[in-house]
């Protein structure tokens, strides 16, 4: 038994926060290890090798600053983690393991809107189906990440807004797809996971403070505060889409009246453009035109940037995040909609804080969600089960 304070009882807390430092990093050379860790060189040299003749982590030779250097990471077979991303139209799912290596990826089209228990079910399937044709040992699954297009309640789980996906309102849809697959279910909103897909794997890596915005059938956010989601605790956190722009402006499915979302989402957008481009023209549909310089896509593109703009000039305001990543199909339109935001945060933002941020598009496209759940399924496991097999293999030399 350890008892606290002792050598023992050190050496374990410094094993955990080695490998939690890799497992949420993907990779780190020692020199990163140590300054996330605070620990010294010669420790995490210790605890590094101790690791790796325990199979836990994987050292490979690279270089930093020009300067060579050991990368280490988690061992591909320590274990597995599987992502779900719901979106409006389709169904996701990822296999990745320890080492942040995609195995396996798939998609295919839904209409979510429908029915829970018709959503998981295709979910369960496909995510069979993925574990099967990988060949991955179901006992190395370590937990499982799960989007959804709508806000959750982050003591209950439960999926509330009658509004956003009518046939899911009131279901516990962690706790439902936890007793179809066996293992640890953590979900969380698709902006949340964007946010977090991009922090881990794109245009967010390197910072600790950022907004992620997704503009697709409805406009949210996905905030990182010192590299954590941060949620507020009703789970509501960055709601941006229900800035009001316009207390005279359309109704919005919230009940008010000219939020942003009513200016800037897919659902209010297209039917400006329907009269002159017809009634199938979808949001990326008008981005592809807008890139091939079709005046009236443009001009509506541009509008909406200038409107999310003034919802990010409030963000920098309160938060003054480093960096606000653009996701959703609109991101695919550049400079034609990243300009126009930021002239709009220029013009309303305190200029202090507009000076510190940068704004990009998001690096995975419609693979951010997906990512995300896979990195919110690694953020939430444990480090105990890594450990005992490290610990059981090695005799620790303590540090």
């Amino acid at each position: 038994m350890e008892t606290p304070g002792s050598q023992s009882s050190l050496h374990r807390a410094n094993l955990e926060r080695v490998v939690r430092a890799v497992r949420l990093a993907g990779s780190l050379t020692q020199a990163e290890i140590a300054r996330t860790t605070g620990l010294s060189a010669a420790t995490v040299s210790n605890i590094v090798r101790e690791l790796k003749d325990g199979g836990t982590v994987q050292v490979t030779p690279t270089s930093a600053g020009g300067r060579r250097a050991r990368s280490v990471s988690l061992s591909g077979d320590a274990g597995i983690v599987i992502g779900v991303d719901f979106g409006h139209t389709h169904l996701r799912v990822a296999i990745g393991n320890l080492a942040h290596q995609v195995l396996a990826e798939e998609s295919e089209p839904m209409d979510v809107d429908a029915s829970s228990t018709e959503g998981l079910d295709r979910a369960e399937q496909l995510v069979n189906r993925l574990i099967d044709a990988t060949g991955v040992n179901r006992s190395k699954i370590a937990g499982v990440g799960l989007g959804l297009p709508g806000p959750i309640d982050v003591e209950s789980g439960t999926l509330g807004s009658t509004a956003i996906l009518p046939g899911w309102t009131g279901t516990k849809p962690a706790e439902e797809l936890r007793e179809r697959l066996g293992v640890p279910v953590h979900v969380d909103n698709d902006a949340n996971l964007g946010a977090l897909g991009e922090l881990v794997w794109g245009s967010g890596r390197g910072v600790r403070d950022l907004a992620y915005i997704k503009v697709a059938s409805g406009v949210g956010a996905g905030l990182v505060i010192d590299g954590k989601i941060y949620r507020g605790p009703g789970g509501t956190a960055g709601e941006i889409g229900h800035i009001t722009l316009d207390e005279s402006g359309p109704v919005c499915r919230c009940g008010n009246r000219g939020c942003l979302e009513t200016f800037a989402a897919a659902r209010y957008v297209l039917p400006l453009l329907q009269s002159s481009h017809g009634t199938d023209l979808t949001m990326e549909g008008v981005v592809r035109l807008a890139r091939e310089g079709d005046p009236g896509c443009r001009r509506v593109i541009a509008d909406v940037g200038r409107h999310i703009g003034s919802g990010v000039a409030n963000l920098c305001n309160l938060l003054n995040p480093s960096r606000v990543v653009l996701g959703g199909d609109l991101a695919e339109a550049g400079e034609l909609v990243l300009g126009p935001i930021r002239e709009s945060v220029g013009r309303y933002a305190i200029p202090s804080a507009a000076r510190q941020l940068s704004i990009l598009p998001g690096a995975l496209g419609g693979r951010a969600e997906v990512l995300g759940a896979l990195a919110l399924a690694l953020s939430e496991m444990g480090d105990s089960t890594l450990l005992d097999g490290t610990l059981s293999a090695t005799t620790p030399a303590f540090t």
